[in-house]
């Protein structure tokens, strides 16, 4: 099939679907010929052999909408449900879209309702491949770069979706086996019930969370395999970018911490051994991907318990200083960017909230690599909102811990001409696409950017 009119706005199908839609490639992208007067939010970046048309990425975002039932094929697989969610945000210009996190072990599931790619042995006939695949090709289909993030939620796994635990009264609530939740086989780096993420604080016993168990050395063995299996199915299933989740007190975070992993073997102690793990996944991914496939590595960049009695417990906590010194060995280990949140691993966190909280420590974390001379790519996160404050970010231009106002504007264009380092070279963005999903282009309208909206959306703008 050609295209319908031979003109430059040609319609050109989009090839690989079983069905019509034109092929959007270039939605969200700045029209202007010229990079020189596009903020730099709007600008390519390419990474590997990847480019995404902007600099906007839609960051995982858990919606507890899967297959729960272990007797369905469709067990943490895809549905229509995730085709019309992460459709709409690829359809609506958004640079790189993230799936939610993917469990690379069922045990690894948040909540029995998530998303999971663990399913190898069937290949490319099982339900977990298939779905996945379906979002893939439709979002490549509108011109989006999609990406997986590779998870497990070690200790704080086998839970409710939140909805359920608000029904019930509580912020927590626990999945028991009688709604196929797997309490006998909640994980951590160190087990027992002084490593419970957060015990039960009501009288009727209904939240808190499990008791997990610790790991042994053939399980760690046999999770650094299952992110390297689960990696090598999303590439075959045309992913673009992967992502491994290493923050917000999930399994591999709870490995880095010291508050959290009191192991006294290869895997526990010292910096090297905790974070050994983590190192040997990420080779294991890097080694089953080809090496055009960009990866990227989420952490918390600190777990807010520099004060906490736990930490001086234990004798310290995971913070700043040890995301810096990890981001300086991504290089090496073949990755790509560093996608720096923060918090989550112990219930008495004591998070220091603003505007800035933590993009203000991916600026720093960026700052520390580029006096290093690594290379290697930051993302910040984390109340992202703003049209300035994003295009700020990356830009280079200082900010406020409140709105963005006149003078930081002014540095803004400033920073055009003087080029100071920016504080992220991307920015990921979550809660704002669930509020607006045309997010990119409300960013586009308020930043006076001319983009290119899909063929079926034009006569709209």
């Amino acid at each position: 099939m050609g295209s319908i009119h031979e003109s430059k706005a040609a319609v050109v199908p989009a090839q690989g679907l079983p069905y019509f839609t034109p092929a959007n490639h270039d939605s969200g992208a700045a029209k202007e010929s010229s990079t020189a007067s596009i903020p730099t939010i709007f600008q390519p970046l390419t990474i590997r052999n990847v480019t995404l048309k902007n600099r906007i990425v839609v960051s995982p975002m858990c919606m507890y909408s899967a297959e729960s039932n272990p007797s369905s094929p469709a067990l943490g697989a895809m549905s229509d449900y995730h085709l019309a969610h992460l459709g709409h945000l690829a359809l609506k210009g958004a640079g790189l879209v993230f799936t939610e996190a993917m469990a690379v072990q069922p045990n690894g599931r948040i909540s029995p309702n998530d998303l999971g790619l663990w399913q190898h042995d069937e290949g490319s006939e099982s339900v977990q491949f298939k779905e996945l695949k379906r979002v893939v090709d439709f979002a490549h289909s509108q011109g989006a770069r999609i990406g997986v993030q590779l998870g497990h939620a070690g200790r704080k796994s086998s839970m409710a979706a939140p909805w359920l635990a608000a029904a019930s009264g509580t912020t927590n609530l626990r999945a028991d086996a009688d709604v196929y939740g797997w309490p006998d086989n909640v994980v951590a780096p160190t087990g027992g019930a002084e490593m419970i993420w957060k015990r039960p604080s009501t009288e009727n016993g209904l939240d808190g969370f499990h008791t997990p168990r610790t790991l042994s050395v053939s399980e760690i063995k046999d999770l650094v395999s299952a992110f390297a299996a689960s990696a090598a199915t999303a590439v075959k299933a045309g992913v673009d970018v992967l992502e491994i989740h290493a923050a917000h007190g999930y399994l591999l975070n709870q490995f880095l911490s010291p508050v959290t992993n009191r192991r006294t073997d290869e895997y526990g102690g010292s910096y090297e051994n905790r974070t050994r793990v983590l190192r040997e996944t990420i080779s294991a991914v890097r080694g089953a991907i080809p090496d055009s496939v960009p990866l990227f590595l989420r952490v918390s960049g600190t777990e807010w318990l520099d004060e906490s009695a736990v930490a001086q417990q234990v004798g310290g906590s995971w913070g700043v200083d040890s995301t810096v010194r990890l981001a300086k060995e991504l290089q090496d280990l073949g990755v790509d960017l560093i996608d720096v949140s923060s918090g989550g691993n112990h219930e008495t966190q004591k998070i220091k909230f603003s505007k800035t909280y933590q993009t203000a420590i991916a600026a720093q974390v960026r700052k520390e690599l580029r006096a290093a001379g690594r290379k290697t790519l930051v993302g910040a996160v984390g109340f992202i909102t703003e049209p300035s404050q994003a295009k700020d970010l990356v830009q280079g231009a200082e900010q406020s811990d409140d709105v963005v106002d006149v003078k930081a504007e002014a540095k803004a264009v400033e920073g055009l001409v003087s080029g100071p380092e920016p504080d992220a070279d991307c920015v990921f963005v979550a809660r704002e696409f669930l509020r607006d999903p045309a997010w990119v282009f409300t960013v586009a309208k308020e930043l006076g950017v001319k983009i290119t909206y899909p063929i079926q959306f034009a006569r709209a703008f």
